[in-house]
């Protein structure tokens, strides 16, 4: 039997800056429309914590703000789809691809056993974005929310992950949200945008 798109997963992934609205918009897309929400931060902080080989390298790669090797991300992704249950799930997975790998990886190790309709580029400056982590930064527990850290994670956005969404941008499949306004006003754009597909 041949696979046709509508028998694959769909993929979206969710970009912006950290502080830009992406967990919080999975979350609410996940609630009322029942998309399965994976983040490539979640799945790498769990993979830490757990006491794995891999948990040095990747804190070690949080703590420095840099990009965790595309191959440890990649596998942590497709084990967090299968374990949602693979087929016929649409999937929001935010935080990746964050640089030309992740994006040759992801290519490499999915590629065509899912359907990417677009990106969702969840667009804000960094100063809202550094107020929102600032306040994030009390309850969250992060070791990678304080200014430090920061610098460095908003310099790998512009220089890494910036140029994914162009590239995304010039195959006509990004869709940009304003994601300065209040959480209610930038879900109704998502819902917008996601029109054909809740």
């Amino acid at each position: 039997m041949v696979d046709t798109p509508s028998l694959k997963p769909q993929v979206f992934f969710v970009l912006g800056g950290p502080g830009s609205g992406k967990g919080t918009q999975c979350a609410k897309m996940v609630e009322k429309y029942g998309f399965a929400h994976l983040s490539a931060g979640d799945l790498l902080r769990e993979e830490r914590d757990s006491g794995s080989e891999t948990a040095a390298l990747i804190n070690q790669c949080i703590v420095e703000g840099k990009i965790v090797p595309v191959e440890i991300t990649c596998q942590l992704l497709k084990k967090g789809m299968e374990k949602q249950g693979w087929a016929a799930k649409r999937f929001l997975i935010d935080g990746f691809p964050r640089n030309q790998d992740n994006y040759d990886g992801w290519s490499k190790v999915i590629g065509d056993s899912v359907d990417v309709p677009f990106i969702l580029f969840m667009d804000a400056d960094e100063d809202t974005m550094i107020a929102r982590i600032i306040e994030r930064s009390k309850t969250s527990g992060r070791n990678d929310d304080n200014i430090e850290s920061l610098k460095k994670r908003f310099a790998t956005f512009r220089n890494e992950t910036m140029p994914i969404v162009d590239l995304y941008e010039t195959m006509g499949k990004c869709r940009k949200i304003n994601g300065l306004r209040g959480i209610e006003e930038v879900f109704a754009d998502l819902e917008t945008v996601f029109a054909g597909f809740i």
